[in-house]
């Protein structure tokens, strides 16, 4: 069984760098194919060889993503914040070096959420029950508090409720097999191409060195709010590392871009690492994969360990692969007509739209674009655009 394991882990490395350098291509989307075929897989391969080969997946997924978010303005769920920090530090020929910090925060951040592990058990099984019924009031505050702070109250209102109402509406369609890439990708990609093509933007000779430029301190910083961001998101349902990275954002204070990138690049494998721990700890399946997993089989101690040790290892991997992706995508983007790449991205994006969620799917996107536009036009967060998925949970909640 062991080497059966152990195939199935280097597969999911394997998968996790098609589906982390594609755009569009979600980790939950392979779970789910996976769990349609599991009948099948079932009758020559052990429940817990598959779901080491998810867990793999997931995490080499959410390292190899970085590399579109950065380089091709095309997020995923989990690093959508990342886009803008990640954007600026490649207009200024450091794109490799936006990738190197991203990556240490997601790898550091994969550590500490295993270091913590006991006291998140502890928090789920003594204080949630406690703090349960005050959880709503307390994301509210948090937006509440998120909007008063801006200088432009009134455009930073209008962005959270136009995102959050659009995203009511997108959830409540029930013929979009993928919302979040039409919603996330309007948003948060599509509206900051647009930009950037009648901006006349050009893309400098990337700096490629060995040097990683953020502080000890400032990491500090980005890992202990992604600590706090992942911890409360894990008990509401619907939210995901990228709300965690609003959150966290709020406990942050003078924030600049690199402390940014490392903050949403430990959210993501916080994410993955917490998701499982909530499933094992508490029966709720967060994400996708966790989904599948639960599908598969029952978690018991050992075979918790055996996937934390399978994160562990394939993160450890997962390194090297970005950096080795990362220098070739740093070397060719500046080779290449920008105006041109970015015209074919957005075909892509419309591509993967129509392919997933056909026309409606279209629709949504250039919706959300219309709406994304308005941080850039108006100079304020767009992090105030992630109410597309926070404002749907409130009134999940509430009502």
């Amino acid at each position: 069984m062991f080497f059966e394991i152990l195939l199935l882990v280097f597969l999911g490395l394997l998968i996790g760098i098609i589906t982390g350098l594609t755009p569009g291509i979600h980790v939950n989307l392979v779970a789910a194919t996976l769990l349609a075929i599991s009948p099948f897989l079932l009758k020559h391969l052990e429940p817990l060889s598959l779901a080491a080969f998810i867990i793999a997946l997931s995490i080499t997924h959410s390292f190899l993503d970085t590399i579109p978010s950065i380089y091709l303005g095309v997020p995923e769920n989990e690093n959508a914040l990342s886009v803008l920090p990640g954007q600026k530090m490649l207009l200024h020929g450091e794109g490799y070096q936006a990738v190197k910090i991203t990556i240490l925060g997601t790898y550091t951040g994969m550590i500490i959420a295993i270091c913590l592990i006991p006291l998140f058990i502890l928090v789920a099984n003594k204080i949630y029950p406690i703090l349960k019924p005050f959880l709503v009031y307390l994301l509210i505050g948090i937006i509440a508090y998120m909007i008063l702070k801006e200088e432009q109250k009134f455009w930073s209102f209008l962005l959270f409720i136009l995102s959050g109402t659009l995203g009511i509406i997108v959830f409540s369609i029930p013929t979009l097999k993928e919302p979040l890439f039409p919603l996330l990708s309007g948003l948060f990609g599509l509206s900051g191409l647009m930009i950037s093509y009648f901006e006349n933007t050009k893309i400098p000779e990337q700096t490629i060195d060995d040097t990683i430029e953020i502080k000890p301190k400032e990491l500090v910083k980005a890992v202990f709010g992604s600590s706090i961001g992942v911890f409360i998101i894990q008990f509401f349902p619907g939210l995901g590392p990228a709300q965690g990275a609003v959150i966290a954002s709020q406990v942050v204070k003078n924030m600049r871009d690199r402390i940014y990138l490392a903050l949403v690049g430990a959210q993501g494998t916080m994410s993955v690492v917490f998701s499982l721990v909530t499933f094992y700890t508490l029966g709720k399946a967060k994400d996708g994969s966790i989904v599948t997993i639960s599908k598969l089989l029952k978690i018991d101690f050992s075979s918790f360990l055996l996937l934390i040790t399978v994160m562990l290892f394939a993160g450890s991997i997962a390194i090297f692969l970005v950096l080795f992706f990362a220098k070739i995508f740093s070397n060719l983007i500046s080779k290449i007509n920008y105006k041109l790449l970015i015209i074919s991205i957005i075909c892509f994006i419309f591509l993967m739209c129509v392919f997933l969620n056909g026309l409606i799917g279209m629709i949504v996107l250039i919706t959300a674009a219309s709406i994304g536009l308005i941080a850039p036009l108006k100079g304020i967060a767009r992090n105030h655009a992630m109410g597309c998925l926070i404002l749907p949970v409130i009134f999940y909640l509430i009502l």
